[in-house]
């Protein structure tokens, strides 16, 4: 005998109603029959939207990503949108990436919209989410829709919401659009296409998209310098293959080898185990045809061309992958030192960041007179940083987790710009008689020496949820005194908002919206930052050390020293 929770059968049950189709009824039906456990995990919650939209298994149910979840989440925008704008002709922009499904849901999103009276701009085949960021605001859309779940397994997909601004929602909108959804029923749905509203986009918008990609990803490197440069490249079977290529070929940067075995976009994604250019053996193909081709350069971008990996020749010659945090200070540093060069540098240009990414960008901004903005994690809070702050000059901004936006022209996390950039980087460094490797030790010597390291540990299903929900309630009725022998000097709690310095008992209010966020600060500068997702059982632990360093010379030593820091903190907190 099957026992299946009331509560899970009283949701299975209400689709299996006439409105659902006969697809949907029958697998259904085989989940009752003989898989209580999926059933269970597709209906004991509805999808939530997390720091990245809603994202999540394809399937049947409440709790998966399908038909009827994504309708749903499309008709409660479109009332929102006609409660916020009643007297003007709404417009949205809808791309999507190469993931199983993902061409189809657009088409579903696009037809619920245009039932509702909106006029659609439907990308005709898959692009990069930067370049749908950036079509926001080039055709002056109110609202947008990506279909991806960035660099997750083949069977994730997603859907992020982007506002008229160009950036993901925020507050207050996320929030009101969720209350918005929850108040809908199913049937509500209107999924009976308006075909005249729907227009489809493709070689036009990519122009102007390159166009501005270029204005803003170069700086005045000589031909000779671009020709110098031997770069290899891979989409890693994603969208950026569309786009990437031939802005590299516009802008100048013609020695470009392409991972031919990863070039094809293909959601099951072959030849990695992760498509994430954060996991080094995402890369592992792409290094291969460097050393083959004694590339200078390796860039690789995720599923949706939002993130980029960048491996580059260490001291010893050997490709070395950077992380996040690494690269987003080359990046960063590279465009203040040109914005003060061409003397565009004022008292009103700023930088953004977040809370867990490394501390060496407010080192940064210190040496350049800028300020420096923290936000929490997610490029919507640095992209609302550039909509609160009109009257500031937003130069760029970074996460550690391998993502970077360059000026506002797009306002979301942008691969294609930042593969620009890197590239910009690594051939004035080389026509300089210098290397990408020896400028960031460079600025570690100038600026301070914080290396940093992430710590990710996933559970599955509703028992790994629980998991970490008590991880977290542990960690804040029982918070650390000490971390590897160095006290404990600070403790931020962004789910309280309050900041408590452990040395003077005092309490300061954070003035950041409130999030699942719990950072540690010790006597030795140590930071140790604990943050469970949004969308996944899991939680990250992200550790950040620090010393000076006199000399390039004495880089080796003192890499070894943090290092050993950092195995120190991973044992004492019991995280190996």
């Amino acid at each position: 005998m099957i026992y299946i929770k009331p509560e899970i059968l009283a949701n299975a049950n209400k689709w299996l109603t006439t409105f659902f189709d006969k697809d949907t009824q029958h697998k259904i039906k085989e989940l009752i029959a003989s898989n209580p456990k999926e059933l269970e995990d597709s209906f004991y919650k509805n999808l939530e939207f997390g720091t990245g939209g809603m994202r999540g298994v394809m399937g049947v149910g409440s709790n998966r990503i399908n038909k009827y979840t994504l309708g749903k989440n499309t008709q409660g925008i479109s009332n929102y949108l006609q409660k916020c704008f009643p007297n003007e002709k709404l417009k949205v922009a809808i791309a999507f990436d190469c993931r199983h499904n993902s061409k189809e849901f657009a088409q579903i999103v696009a037809n619920v919209f245009s039932a509702n009276n909106i006029q659609v701009y439907l990308f005709e085949d898959l692009r990069p989410t930067p370049e749908l960021s950036y079509v926001l605001k080039h055709l002056n859309c109110h609202s947008g829709i990506v279909l991806t779940a960035s660099h997750n397994p083949p069977e994730y997909n997603g859907y992020k919401v982007y506002w008229q601004d160009g950036g993901q929602l925020v507050p207050p909108q996320d929030s009101e659009i969720i209350n918005e959804i929850n108040t809908l029923d199913y049937s509500e749905i209107k999924f009976n296409a308006n075909d005249e509203l729907i227009k489809f986009i493709g070689k036009e918008v990519d122009d102007t998209f390159i166009e501005a990609s270029i204005k803003n990803g170069s700086f005045n490197t000589s031909q000779d310098s671009k020709d110098n440069l031997n770069i290899v490249f891979t989409s890693l079977h994603g969208t950026s293959i569309t786009i990437i290529p031939e802005t590299l070929k516009r802008a100048g940067y013609h020695n470009v080898n392409i991972v031919a075995e990863q070039e094809v976009p293909d959601g099951d994604f072959p030849t990695v185990a992760s498509p994430n250019p954060e996991e080094p053996e995402a890369l592992k193909m792409a290094i291969e045809l460097a050393d083959k081709t004694n590339a200078d350069i390796v860039i690789g971008t995720d599923p949706d061309c939002d993130r980029l990996g960048v491996a580059v020749r260490n001291l010893d010659g050997k490709l070395v992958i950077l992380n996040g945090n690494q690269a987003m200070i080359l990046m960063t540093h590279f465009l203040l030192n040109q914005q003060k060069m061409q003397s565009r540098l004022s008292s009103t240009a700023f930088i953004g960041s977040t809370i867990v990414s490394t501390p060496m960008m407010q080192e940064l901004a210190n040496a350049f007179n800028v300020e420096c903005k923290i936000g929490l994690t997610g490029f919507k809070w640095i992209a609302k940083m550039i909509k609160d702050f009109p009257e500031q000059y937003f130069i760029g901004g970074g996460e550690e987790s391998f993502g970077f936006m360059v000026g506002d022209f797009v306002r979301d996390k942008d691969a294609v710009t930042a593969t620009l950039l890197a590239c910009e980087i690594a051939a004035q460094a080389k026509a300089n008689g210098s290397s990408v490797y020896e400028e960031l030790i460079q600025l570690y010597v100038n600026y301070g020496f914080y290396k940093e390291h992430l710590i990710s540990i996933t559970k599955k299903g509703i028992k790994g949820a629980e998991e970490i929900k008590q991880m977290m309630i542990d960690a804040r009725e029982n918070p650390l005194k000490e971390v590897n022998g160095s006290n404990v000097i600070r403790i931020e709690d962004y789910q309280l908002s309050v900041a408590k310095n452990l040395v003077s008992s005092k309490e300061s209010v954070i003035d950041i919206p409130k999030s699942n966020v719990l950072i540690y600060y010790t006597e030795d500068g140590s930071k140790i930052a604990l943050r469970p997702s949004g969308t996944e059982p899991k939680i990250k632990f992200y550790l950040s050390v620090n010393t000076k360093l006199a000399s390039a010379k004495e880089f080796h030593q003192k890499n070894d020293l943090l290092n050993k820091r950092i195995d120190a903190i991973v044992k004492d907190m019991k995280l190996n």
